[in-house]
């Protein structure tokens, strides 16, 4: 700062004004403005929060006026600024912190957005396994339905072929295989050889069928008395039964009944109709 002394100097007994021009730099103990120290702290926090991909994408337009606010804090004051100072600092780290939770809660929205797609999509993973395993289980009792089906008719047909093998008769007591007296000699209960091949035939389906129970019921003609007819029936149902067993035939499927001459098919006036009645029947229950 440059001042005008103005200097009286007497000279010859009069009193002449000197004007002194004087340079004088004034400092008055001032110093030049600085940033606030604070402000590098603030200045920290928000490069470490703009350094965060994932922070910063999550709150640009927040961190866009944080820097602002940053920036005019960093501005250098007057010491006698200083309560200007704090306040502009003050703000600029409530910015910063605004910019943090901001980032921080649309992260979190994004996590959880994340975990409740995945969620969805696991529900619909374990729905269409649901809907997969159920279609695959539907398949495969349609298939097993469809099998038994066909062995079920492939068993019947079987079955059919066998009974017409036998020639037996579907009544309601079950299915009726007639054997005639030619299996026995006259008067006798013992089967004759060489002429079982309906017993044969016969064993072969009951083995064939384990489940089936078998009624053998021995009938005469009425030559000869009531008793003696009935003996003579339950002895060649009896001899039936035997013959049965020891082919394989379990004994507890085999019942025998000796009827005697109760029970005619045919009538005892002719040899025919004699002949027709003395039989065993064996009766192979459903």
């Amino acid at each position: 700062m440059k001042t005008l002394l103005r200097v009286t100097k007497r000279r010859g007994g009069k009193t002449v004004p000197v004007i002194l021009l004087s340079s004088l730099l004034l400092t008055a103990c001032a110093t030049a403005p600085e940033s606030p120290p604070a402000a590098l702290d603030v200045r920290q926090k928000l490069t470490e929060l703009q350094s965060n991909p994932a922070m910063a994408g999550n709150a640009r337009i927040e961190l866009r006026d944080a820097e602002a606010a940053v920036e005019l804090a960093e501005q250098p004051l007057d010491s006698n600024e200083a309560a200007l100072a704090g306040h502009r600092v003050y703000m600029a780290d409530r910015m910063v912190e605004i910019a943090r939770a901001t980032a921080t809660t649309r992260q979190m929205e994004v996590e959880r957005e994340r975990i409740g797609e995945e969620r969805d999509a696991a529900r619909l993973a374990a729905r269409t396994r649901e809907v997969e395993r159920a279609r695959q289980e539907a398949q495969s009792a349609r298939s097993s339905e469809l099998a038994a089906t066909a062995m079920s008719a492939k068993s019947a047909e079987e079955l059919q072929r066998q009974i017409d093998e036998l020639e037996a008769k579907a009544t309601e007591r079950g299915l009726v295989l007639t054997l005639g007296d030619v299996l026995f000699a006259t008067g006798s209960a013992d089967l004759q050889g060489g002429s079982n091949r309906n017993l044969e035939k016969l064993v072969d389906f009951l083995n064939t069928y384990p489940d089936r129970d078998v009624l053998i019921e021995g009938h005469t003609d009425n030559v000869g008395s009531a008793q003696f007819n009935q003996t003579l029936s339950l002895q060649r149902a009896e001899s039936v039964r035997r013959y049965l067993t020891d082919h394989g035939v379990q004994d507890r499927r085999l019942t025998v009944s000796g009827l005697g001459l109760e029970r005619p098919v045919a009538g005892n006036e002719t040899a025919m109709g004699r002949q027709q009645n003395r039989r065993v029947e064996v009766v192979i229950e459903n």
